[in-house]
């Protein structure tokens, strides 16, 4: 089925109070919502909510460790529950696979409108986080996240 360590770590994430994190959240819920709303150009705060929703959850079962952590602990506690509630899958999605899973949990997408609305929720994450929490972020995903985080995606030297 899955890593059991993972599950165990999973339970223990959400079961820490994030109501009360470490790092006060640098924003709210609303606001976090209201980004994503501008970000992506939709037309209600409440179809930003829902996508929010998704794609929060989704990328929790991406992280373990130290930044899931820190990445739930650094937002709205309403958006930390979604990170810390999932359990992390034991090897993450490529982030092609990552956008078509979720352009099929996101009525009426496809594709295309599943990497943009993707987009637009972590390019507002990354900005409510910040870049060094960011980098933490993608360190632990594959290549390929980064454009979705809405940063060039640097080819290493060799």
């Amino acid at each position: 089925m899955g890593d059991p360590r993972a599950a165990e770590h999973a339970r223990r994430i959400a079961s820490k109070d994030l109501g009360a994190p470490e790092h006060t959240p640098k924003t709210t819920w609303e606001n976090l919502t209201e980004a994503v709303r501008e970000t992506g150009g939709y037309p209600t705060r409440a179809q930003a909510e829902r996508l929010t929703r998704t794609v929060l959850s989704a990328l929790g079962t991406h992280l373990t460790g130290d930044e899931r952590v820190a990445l739930a602990q650094s937002l709205p506690p309403e958006a930390g529950h979604l990170i810390a509630s999932q359990i992390p899958l034991p090897h993450p999605l490529t982030a092609r696979e990552f956008v078509d899973s979720l352009s099929t949990r996101i009525p009426g997408s496809t594709p295309a409108t599943a990497r943009w609305d993707v987009s637009s929720v972590l390019t507002a994450l990354s900005t409510t986080i910040g870049p060094a929490l960011t980098d933490q972020v993608l360190s632990q995903l594959p290549r390929g996240y980064a454009l979705l985080f809405g940063r060039a995606e640097l080819a290493a030297m060799a």
